[in-house]
């Protein structure tokens, strides 16, 4: 999961991205029927005069079992073999799978045929709207979110209608954040700009799609079904669900039951296709008693990463993986401002860039980008070597260091980790009396959990930068403390030849 969503990120969306936006409220959906047999929807006339909503009409709440037995009976009649394992609700993931027997060490599980396996060959219940995609060549993340729509509009004519009947009907996702909410709660973090960012490519992409396809083709893909709420709920089930199976070529695909599986930072196990059994399997590293959450790992990804796509934040300190995005800047009245930006940006860096740091320190590209940003003119040769180490872009893996420029470099940033500790200050000091500006209990439920949340990664995050902040004044401490003995023994020396 960890994996899928960090390349949709980096290249599906973003080349199939339109520069026109539009804003959430205005597209919306009503309520529908398909006709399975025409490819085509049926829309009643008192559908058509039905309050725009902004509910999905298919999916259940996020932890809610009402689906879970059905959807359990339909996977054993459609191949999935007899589990160790059930849906029940727990403590950490609202639902999850739960041991029923003895699980050993070492053992696999699960054993999803590929049957039941959704990707970009699944066979669409509608044949001509998948072949207009693929003739458009819609790259593999935006087919599945349209598949995902199409055969959740069908209902029960769908064979997977059990399936995303168990879905959620809203997903624990920052695609789910208004604007208002993610400014409000995430200002001090960067997650905040990555959050934005992909709600700015998912509609992208859904513009797109309708501009070049949905639109040319409206008797395939209605705007009662195939809308911005639609494609926001279908990438929130991508990004939260989808895997990418290694022993399937790299196939991405949906795994219902599976997805069941709930994220544990300890856990080093992952889903694949287990070729001998033919079905997708994975091996736990650690033995569960019957009553257990049993975990897989959605990979080493900090608490950020994880609200931004799963919609939960490990406790503060569990998260081996944690790190924080400190930004740092190149500023316009640096004397070599012009040089340096060149330099940047000819190894794909801007004058602002962020870069993780995590409990245990930071990268070296992080350092040789402090380098370039205080180096002073004479060192305007190094500027290249700099730049090229901040992008990790040099051939040489040596540790690029600078001691003539190493104080100042720290200092900058520290000063740069400071600034961001402030921010966090300020945030968690006005939360606890922050104003939620609601008037309906299930409102204020939602901004008290979201803001709950917010606290959550802030307090986490800001315990990586105070770490930071502590190692950084040691090691200037011990910089200055050495220049000071150095310029005391030279006094000495100095007064004794005197």
């Amino acid at each position: 999961m960890a994996e899928a969503s960090r390349i949709l990120h980096s290249t599906l969306i973003a080349s199939f991205h339109s520069p026109q936006k539009t804003h959430f409220s205005q597209l919306h959906h009503v309520h529908f029927r398909r006709n399975p047999t025409h490819c085509s929807v049926s829309t009643s006339e008192s559908a058509k005069n039905t309050t725009v909503t902004e509910t999905i009409p298919w999916g259940c709440e996020i932890d809610s079992l009402e689906n879970a037995s059905a959807l359990q009976k339909w996977l054993s009649e459609s191949g999935l073999p007899p589990q160790k394992m059930a849906i029940e609700r727990v403590d950490v993931g609202e639902r999850g799978l739960v041991a029923l027997k003895n699980v050993r060490k070492g053992e696999k599980l699960l054993f999803v045929p590929p049957s039941l396996v959704i990707s970009a060959t699944s066979e669409w219940n509608c044949a001509e709207a998948g072949e207009v995609l693929k003739q458009n060549s819609v790259p593999d993340w935006p087919l599945l979110a349209t598949y995902l729509i199409s055969e959740a509009s069908l209902l029960k004519s769908s064979r997977w209608f059990n399936y995303i009947s168990a879905l959620p009907r809203q997903p624990y996702s920052l695609l789910y954040w208004t604007r208002e909410e993610l400014d409000r709660y995430l200002e001090a973090s960067q997650i905040r700009e990555r959050a934005i960012e992909r709600v700015t490519n998912v509609v992208g992409t859904y513009n797109d799609l309708r501009l070049r396809i949905f639109s040319k083709h409206p008797d395939l893909f209605p705007e009662e079904v195939f809308n911005l709420e639609t494609f926001k709920w279908s990438f929130g089930i991508l990004f939260s669900r989808l895997v990418r199976l290694p022993s399937m070529d790299g196939r991405f695909a949906l795994v219902p039951w599976a997805d069941m599986l709930n994220h544990d930072c300890e856990v080093e196990t992952f889903l694949d296709y287990d070729k001998s059994s033919q079905g997708v399997v994975f091996t736990t590293d650690r033995s569960y008693q019957p009553g257990e959450q049993v975990f897989i790992s959605y990979g080493n990804k900090s608490n950020g990463e994880l609200l931004l796509s799963y919609g939960f934040v490990p406790r503060e300190g569990t998260n081996p993986s944690d790190s924080v995005e400190l930004p740092l800047s190149l500023e316009k009245y640096d004397k070599c401002y012009k040089e340096k930006l060149e330099a940047l940006r000819k190894n794909g860096l801007s004058a602002s860039q962020c870069f993780p740091v995590r409990i245990t320190g930071w990268p070296q590209e992080l350092m040789a980008y402090a380098y370039l940003v205080v180096s002073p003119p004479s060192m305007s040769r190094q500027f290249e070597e700099m730049a090229a180490a901040a992008s990790n872009k040099t051939s040489t893996k040596k540790d690029l260091r600078y001691p003539e420029i190493e104080e100042e470099a720290l200092q900058f940033i520290l000063d740069s980790c400071e600034s961001s500790i402030s921010k966090y200050n300020k945030f968690l000091k006005e939360s606890g009396s922050m104003d939620l500006d609601v008037t309906s209990p299930k409102q204020l439920n939602r901004r008290l959990f979201l803001k709950q949340l917010a606290v959550d990664l802030c307090t986490s995050e800001r315990r990586i930068l105070f770490r930071a902040q502590y190692i950084l004044r040691r090691r200037l401490r011990d910089i200055r403390s050495g220049e000071l003995k150095a310029l005391r023994l030279f006094d000495g020396l100095r007064k004794f030849f005197k």
